[in-house]
């Protein structure tokens, strides 16, 4: 009798701990518990820009987008733009929208209530290819983004397939402006090109002395609209063969007197570079702008030319 009970009693103990062994298993893991939840990094997307430098930017949701600019970095929230994608943030707006196989984007400051872009920092762009989606949705898709129709112009006229680039386009000095120590002129820009094409944003400008040195004391500041017209952002501006573009630049004639400044440099040359191209359009055109700096608007339609009233 007793070796009957000793050997149930074994039988039971063998039972108990395969019955623990077998529910082991089933038990939570803490240890994994939120870390096994953490979202994934989002894609970086490397855009170039007209100065020579990259922005890395990332959009890990419709809402969201994460940018670093010369190391440091940047929390922007989406916000209604007319066309494309507008994040606002940390007093910047970084605005991109697609085009003609390219995604091109805008760095800006923001006015101090940040509501209005003010200037512009960096003309940037990428390639819409299967190896670089557009992200900006917060989405990535295994293949390029679909393009938008193209919306007629006023007057019914589509954008034209591709941006002008510097060999195609003439320069002139045009009218200008003066009053209360501030000057404005009106440049143009002619495509002598075979083809239309399109130009939207600001063209790249760099000032030379008359030894063909760049006059690095004073710094071309991209502002909306123009000198007439304040806060209004880029349009598309299609150029049929030999049609004409414009951009203003404006400056002030008057010595800082307060920040040291008794003589202003001498422009010999100004020099102009298409949206998102290098090649550069040289014409003679001599001023002595003050302050250190000049403004330059986004490139207009010849009907956006004239003073509003």
């Amino acid at each position: 009798m007793l070796h009957r009970l000793t050997a149930f009693v074994a039988v039971t103990a063998l039972i108990g701990v395969s019955a623990c062994q077998q529910a082991a298993p089933d038990q939570p893991t803490a240890p994994d518990d939120g870390q096994a939840q953490a979202p994934s990094e989002a894609l970086a997307v490397n855009y170039a820009c007209d100065s020579g430098v990259t922005i890395e930017a990332r959009y890990p949701d419709k809402t969201s987008a994460q940018m670093t600019y010369k190391g440091q970095d940047y929390v922007l929230r989406n916000v209604q733009a007319a066309s494309g994608a507008r994040y606002i943030g940390s007093g910047v707006e970084w605005w991109t929208t697609s085009r003609d196989g390219r995604e091109v984007a805008t760095l800006s400051l923001l006015s101090p209530n940040e509501e209005v872009a003010v200037s512009v920092l960096e003309q940037c762009a990428r390639p819409l290819t299967a190896a670089a989606p557009d992200l900006t949705s917060g989405i990535t898709p295994p293949q390029p983004m679909p393009q938008p129709t193209p919306i007629p112009a006023q007057g019914g006229v589509l954008p034209a397939s591709a941006p002008c680039k510097g060999p195609q386009l003439k320069m002139a000095a045009e009218d200008g402006d003066a009053g209360a120590g501030n000057r404005v002129r009106n440049f143009s820009l002619q495509n002598v090109g075979a083809s239309a094409c399109t130009l939207i944003g600001y063209p790249g400008v760099t000032l030379l002395d008359g030894r063909g040195q760049a006059v690095t004391s004073v710094r071309a500041d991209q502002s909306p609209g123009s000198y007439f017209r304040q806060g209004q952002a880029p349009t598309p501006v299609d150029l049929a063969p030999q049609a004409r573009a414009y951009f203003e630049v404006a400056w002030n004639v008057v010595p800082n007197e307060a920040a040291g400044q008794k003589t202003c440099p001498e422009v010999a040359t100004l020099r102009a570079t298409a949206p998102g191209d290098s090649a550069a359009i040289g014409l003679a055109f001599a001023f002595q702008p003050c302050g250190g700096k000049i403004r330059v608007s986004p490139i207009r339609s010849a009907s956006a030319v004239q003073p509003a009233t």
